[in-house]
């Protein structure tokens, strides 16, 4: 037998029930689609040939698949006639496939790694032509039951509507994943047929068809009936994603990650976070994030691949596609658009926008700021109301602030323009033109007081009866 391994997902059908332009296997769970997580489950077995089976919206999964697989090959289902027939039309696509070939379908994503690789060693080690991924569920309605002797040995599967009130009663049921031998498997789909009530040709089949031929057929169940979940509607799709939420918030926090509550705390597949990270409720961790050691997350916080250094905290916060360096603040109500950078010990404050930002060291801007396509020097200080006015209506420009510098409140500076090292900026200035290091810019109009305009021009007013009374002027009622 061939050590050779290969592995067919199939994803042709559209998901009329999910009511979407969008092919079911691409709606998304958990920072990867549904078939994004079956392909990375199945690479488990190292196989050298991913065969995915598309058919409805074929374009956007291909597209998918080549951003996210692009070692996976398509094969297209022009008609949906059942599980056999995908299979058939792929293993036909390459008939030079040998040794396991493994089947999935495309929107079963909590199937796990450590499942596929059992079932493939059982399968090999057993020396079986086929070997099916069953569960022990409490309720099997809807489902493929799989039918054993008095000696347990695996017969046939039967569909739930074509079984009779003795199958019906059967509690294990068919993952729809199988390990076959490439030999058998070609052997035995050509002997499939459509006399059953849905008229299809059923990869299921091949289990009695496969033992009445004299070929060895196995099962392994998995201990956790849900990994066998697909989805048809976005009722499925919330469910498959609450209970992938919690197999990853476990695992980390058996890592050593604290969450306040995990009920409320949302993290991709694809999110690191190191141990001793501390996650308060609300916390949402999307795609590339990573936290390293000691960080602190939350309330009510979205890092979307974003790089949380050791030790730095981010409250009440959004940040998408920014590096926060150890120890760095940030929050809360502070937002971090793509290309923002903190260094070490930086602090963006309560009401600050960043984008495209590099803050030096020690740099703080603590509240209600706009900071885009600027750097900031070490140790900077960035005033409340400060603005970098970046955009001239056509081209974006860049504002240098040096290390140490001081940016007074309600200040603008207009790009591109340079604040030397140390230098100054008076509160409320409009900055068009470099400052020098050490220098103290001031551009602002000179304050001027018109005497006693509230009594001419506002007279008996509040405000006039407020004037009066402060200057002590006699007849002026408290009232």
């Amino acid at each position: 037998m061939s050590s050779e391994r290969s592995a067919i997902i199939l994803a042709a059908g559209l998901g009329t029930r999910m009511k979407s332009a969008k092919p079911k296997v691409l709606h998304e769970v958990l920072g990867r689609t549904l078939v994004g997580h079956v392909l990375r489950s199945v690479r488990a077995i190292r196989p050298a040939r991913q065969i995915v089976v598309v058919g409805a919206a074929a374009d956007q999964v291909r597209a998918h698949l080549a951003e996210v697989a692009p070692e996976a090959d398509t094969v297209f289902q022009d008609k949906q006639l059942g599980t056999g027939h995908a299979v058939r039309i792929a293993m036909d696509a390459n008939p030079d496939l040998q040794g396991t070939v493994v089947v999935a379908f495309g929107d079963a994503p909590l199937l796990r790694s450590s499942s596929i690789a059992e079932l493939v060693e059982v399968h090999e080690k057993k020396g079986n032509a086929v070997t099916v991924l069953t569960a022990v569920v409490d309720d099997p309605t809807g489902l493929g039951r799989i039918v054993r002797d008095n000696e347990g040995n695996v017969l046939r599967n039967v569909e739930h509507r074509d079984a009779d009130l003795t199958e019906l009663a059967i509690r294990e049921i068919n993952s729809g994943t199988f390990a076959c031998d490439a030999d058998v498997l070609r052997e035995q789909l050509d002997r499939l047929s459509t006399a059953n009530d849905q008229g299809e040709y059923y990869l299921t089949d091949i289990i009695e068809l496969a033992r009445e031929a004299g070929h060895t057929v196995g099962a392994v169940v998995v201990d956790d009936p849900t990994e066998t979940l697909g989805c048809n509607d976005r009722a499925q799709l919330a469910e498959l994603r609450r209970i992938l939420q919690g197999r990853i918030n476990t695992d980390l926090m058996k890592s050593g990650v604290t969450m306040d509550d995990p009920a409320t705390t949302w993290i991709d597949a694809t999110v690191k976070v190191a141990p001793d990270v501390h996650l308060h409720p609300g916390v949402q961790l999307q795609g590339a994030t990573a936290v390293d050691s000691g960080a602190e997350i939350g309330p009510d916080t979205t890092l979307t691949d974003t790089i949380v250094g050791a030790g730095a905290e981010v409250v009440r916060s959004h940040a998408t596609q920014a590096h926060i360096g150890p120890g760095a603040h940030v929050g809360p109500f502070a937002h971090l658009r793509p290309a923002s950078k903190l260094a070490e010990r930086s602090k963006i404050g309560a009401f600050v926008e960043t984008k495209n930002l590099e803050m030096g060291a020690g740099a703080k801007a603590a509240h209600l700021a706009y900071l885009g396509d600027v750097t900031v020097g070490a140790d900077a200080n960035i005033g409340c109301g400060v603005i970098v006015a970046n955009y001239d209506g056509v081209k974006k420009h860049r504002t240098e602030i040096g290390e140490g510098a001081f940016v007074g409140c309600d200040s603008v500076l207009v790009a591109p323009v340079s604040v030397g090292d140390g230098a100054y900026i008076g509160a409320g200035s409009t900055i068009v033109k470099d400052v020098e290091p050490g220098d103290l810019a001031v551009a602002r109009a000179r304050q001027a007081a018109l005497t006693d305009w509230v009594a001419k021009k506002r007279p008996g007013t509040v405000s006039d009866q407020a004037a009066r009374r402060a200057k002590g002027e006699a007849g002026v009622s408290e009232a």
